[in-house]
């Protein structure tokens, strides 16, 4: 786990994207035990079937590595974060998430996004660990983390769990980090078409539903260049060469699965970046052909 310490503070990993340079903002590693629990499917005979898996991705004995960060960037005239984590102070069920003290503000403000200069926070989808700081507590109460940036998700996400019958972690969970961004006014719902939609000059959100119904991918363009930011459609990479490997959470697994199958065959032998959301470091790379699935070819940051 990240946390503040006297040291100086580690170099924030960065990628150039033509003109658009994307930070990757840590808050924590997650345990081992999350692979075992989020990609049950992803045996440790599955994961040690790929050499290229190691040592970055998993471990030799088929441990996954995957860890909480977000994406910022500045594009078309707006300053840019990309899911916010899991959050400080929250009660949360899983206790890998539970009552966190890490020092994401510290580092997104050391890669140059101080929370007040936020102009645009994308929501990939409204799970714990994609919308924790959206909010911090100030005096006991839960208020927007970013009081000048309009918060974005896809409006399929938030009518979706309006309509849930939500079990009280979920409840608890939109209550300290989704409900006071509506009450503050800040949370903007887009319709996304099955071709997606630009929200801003050189961004945007690509319809990926599965994990939850309205989960959307984010596409970043500049001068030529490409990077697309995963979000949970992709949770690690061994998806890559098990696309029918899903997640434990996810709604509609076949939707998921396809999902997943259609973005990976469209990144497939081009320069685009992958992002993941949960890929440990070096976190980013280019799809290529495997067979009859894929492989991610890894790009170190700057």
């Amino acid at each position: 786990m990240l946390s503040a310490t006297s040291e100086a503070p580690a170099p924030i990993p960065a990628w150039a994207v033509g003109d658009v340079t994307v930070h990757r903002v840590d808050e924590t590693l997650l345990p081992p035990a999350t692979g075992p629990w989020l990609l049950p499917e992803a045996t440790p005979e599955v994961v040690t079937g790929h050499d290229w898996l190691h040592p970055h991705f998993a471990d030799h004995e088929g441990v996954l590595h995957l860890d909480s960060h977000s994406f910022a960037f500045a594009v078309g005239g707006l300053r840019v974060l990309v899911d916010t984590g899991i959050g400080n102070g929250k009660e949360r069920a899983n206790p890998a998430w539970h009552h966190l003290r890490t020092d994401y503000l510290e580092r997104l403000t050391a890669a140059g996004f101080p929370p007040d200069s936020v102009d645009l926070v994308v929501l990939t989808h409204l799970h714990a660990d994609h919308v924790g700081w959206n909010t911090r507590e100030v005096n006991g109460e839960w208020v927007p983390t970013f009081p000048n940036a309009r918060y974005l998700t896809s409006r399929a996400e938030r009518e979706f769990w309006a309509g849930y019958d939500m079990e009280e972690a979920r409840r608890q969970m939109f209550l300290d980090s989704v409900v006071p961004v509506e009450r503050a006014g800040l949370l903007d719902l887009v319709d996304v078409p099955a071709e997606g939609v630009e929200i801003a000059p050189g961004l945007r959100l690509i319809p990926t539903p599965g994990h939850t119904p309205g989960h959307v991918a984010v596409e970043l363009t500049s001068r030529g260049e490409a990077a697309l930011i995963t979000g949970d459609c992709i949770h690690h990479p061994v998806q890559l060469a098990h696309p029918a490997i899903g997640a434990c959470v996810d709604i509609d697994p076949r939707q998921s699965e396809a999902s997943r199958r259609e973005l990976l065959g469209s990144l497939a032998g081009t320069d685009t970046l992958l992002l993941g959301t949960h890929f440990a470091p070096p976190t980013a790379g280019r799809v290529l052909t495997d067979g009859d699935a894929y492989r991610l070819l890894p790009v170190p940051s700057a």
